[in-house]
């Protein structure tokens, strides 16, 4: 089948791109290249995909060098009639949209940006998506909807009525805007609540790009909430895995769905919502000293508080991802970030 796959000069659409190609899929990817962080690194994962700098023009389809079933497009997704017109041409099976402005702290200070990647650009793939009709639509979501909920592990059906972050409510408004463009137009739509990814080619902003840069240089790492978090740590592998697997599992609607107690992570119509985490929380002190094995150094650490937009803990109910795909991510930090250390240490050349 030809998918669309947004979002592959990023982290995961990188990898994504990559293992649908390797199962013999066409792909087309997209993305606008911004300099949220070092263009340098998006424009070595395209490389790496075959798909040359030199040869990269806004609006144009290029060939990879490498791979016949490959081409990928610089593009703005706030530019509608561009985007409309890529979807004419192409008549995509499935798409797989995972473009988005991300990273909390950032919307603190940069809140216009994440309503015109977020919001606006979602908005014009639903558009895409209802005139030139696909099998289905799998987007980025996020664990940061969860916001204020202290219960855990989060599932899917508790109530996200509570973000502490502009970044946590434009990913909660795409899951609204999908589940009304499954109900008025049958289009097939899933959300994804990523918690916490990480992994080789990873984005510098996250916590163990950042550890591992100040730990190799003898700077101080901030540690926040005084070291008192836990994440769900999900290595990249295993969110491909659950990408691919919810991508062929299309969404349907539910067949108990009850509107006097309804379920928010699935309705009459087509739609559905699941977490890929990997339901197994660490401490972030344990992350760390995972960190300081990978590279046989240890870490100086800058001890903080809580951060505005950050939550002390997070845990993915996965219970309908393993019902419904037969997947349960269980890749351990020990195993992830020993990849992660090698891979930066060869690309950085440390």
């Amino acid at each position: 089948m030809k998918y669309l796959v947004t979002g592959t000069a990023g982290f995961i659409g990188f990898h994504v791109a990559r293992q649908l190609l390797e199962r013999g899929e066409e792909v087309v990817g997209l993305d606008i290249i911004n300099d949220y962080y070092d263009i340098n690194l998006k424009y070595a994962r395209l490389a790496e995909m075959g798909i040359a700098r030199a040869n990269v023009t806004k609006d144009k389809l290029v060939q990879s060098d490498k791979l016949s079933t490959y081409r990928f497009v610089q593009m703005d997704l706030a530019d509608k009639d561009t985007l409309v017109a890529l979807f004419a041409q192409e008549k995509f099976d499935v798409v797989i949209h995972l473009a988005a402005q991300a990273g909390v702290r950032y919307s603190l200070t940069n809140p216009e940006v994440y309503i015109q990647s977020n919001i606006i650009a979602f908005l014009n793939i639903l558009e895409s998506c209802r005139f030139h009709p696909v099998k289905h639509l799998v987007y980025a979501s996020s664990s940061s909807v969860y916001g204020a909920n202290e219960k855990l592990p989060f599932s899917t059906s508790d109530s996200v009525d509570h973000p502490i972050s502009l970044y946590a409510a434009s990913k909660k408004s795409n899951e609204l805007m999908a589940h009304t463009y499954s109900h008025l137009f049958g289009i097939p739509t899933t959300g994804l609540r990523f918690f916490t990814v990480y992994g080789p080619w990873g984005r510098p902003d996250m916590a163990l790009f950042l550890f591992t840069e100040a730990i190799l240089a003898g700077k101080p790492i901030q540690v926040f909430n005084h070291g008192e978090m836990k994440r769900d740590f999900t290595y990249i592998d295993d969110i491909v895995e659950g990408v691919i697997r919810v991508a062929d599992h299309v969404a349907s609607p539910n067949p108990n769905f009850d509107p006097l107690n309804p379920d928010p992570g699935s309705g009459r119509a087509p739609f559905k919502v699941y977490n890929i985490g990997n339901s197994a929380p660490v401490l972030l002190m344990d992350y760390i000293k995972a960190v300081e094995k990978g590279l046989g150094k240890e870490a100086i650490m800058d001890m903080l508080p809580l951060q505005p937009g950050d939550v002390p803990a997070s845990h993915a109910d996965v219970t309908d991802l393993v019902a419904d795909t037969g997947y349960k991510p269980n890749t351990s930090v020990q195993y992830g970030v020993q990849k992660f250390t090698e891979w930066y240490l060869d690309y950085y050349k440390k």
